[in-house]
């Protein structure tokens, strides 16, 4: 078992063999400079500090063999799958489909819909594709999960207040245990991040525990852990 000592509320403990890395959402349009969200007014920096941490997360998670999965959150070409709630948000012109800076706004396919290089993923790590703002809705996440047994999962990715949470409270209703990195998600309003990460830990860890990515990489082992065979 690895344990997060200083975790909040109080300690984490997880198997590597059971548990996976989650990075949600890490898509070019969402972190990029000139990108749709960047058109919006919104400052990328505030999510491109996650990028660092991240990838070194990433890189001692895949060192120790412990299952990562990517999402990209984005839409069919013919918005099909996208709800009428959902594509009639935000300003005409700049809504889901329309022309944006790098390619159709959240369309699978896209230039702007895929990761960022500097969080590529390997060829053998799972990308969920998720029309919604939770990675478990109308995804197979939940059955990719349970085939490898995982019970824990390390939340990384954007943002902090609307996948991630979304994403989190998911979980916690499917009876995943969840660490949230919190220097590994971001928001574009500092005030939504720091609450959304006070919001996951209150009550006793109402929807998980919080800790800094720093915590995890010094806690794990040096040597990768055999996984059990399926």
């Amino acid at each position: 078992m690895v344990t997060i000592a200083a975790a909040r509320p109080g300690p984490y403990a997880f198997d590597i063999s059971t548990t996976a890395l989650l990075v949600i959402d890490m898509q070019r349009d969402f972190l990029e400079p000139g990108g749709f969200g960047e058109s919006l007014g919104n400052d990328v920096g505030q999510l491109r500090r996650t990028i660092a941490p991240l990838a070194a997360l990433l890189a001692a998670a895949r060192a120790v063999g412990l299952s990562v999965v990517h999402t990209r959150e984005g839409h069919l070409p013919d918005l099909s799958d996208c709800p009428p709630a959902k594509l009639s948000r935000g300003a005409p012109s700049r809504r889901i489909g329309d022309p944006g800076p790098k390619g159709r706004i959240l369309v699978r396919g896209e230039y702007g819909h895929d990761i960022i290089d500097e969080l590529r993923p390997l060829p053998d790590e799972p990308v969920i594709d998720k029309p919604g703002k939770g990675a478990f809705h109308a995804t197979n996440l939940d059955v990719l999960l349970a085939e490898r047994g995982i019970r824990s999962l390390l939340v990384t990715g954007v943002t902090t207040e609307v996948c991630v949470h979304t994403t989190v409270r998911e979980a916690n209703d499917r009876g995943y245990e969840c660490l949230v990195l919190a220097d590994c998600v971001g928001s574009y309003f500092p005030e939504f991040h720091r609450v959304g990460l006070d919001m996951i830990a209150a009550q006793g860890g109402i929807f998980g525990w919080v800790a800094d990515s720093a915590q995890v990489r010094a806690a794990l082992p040096t040597t990768p852990v055999l996984q059990p065979s399926s």
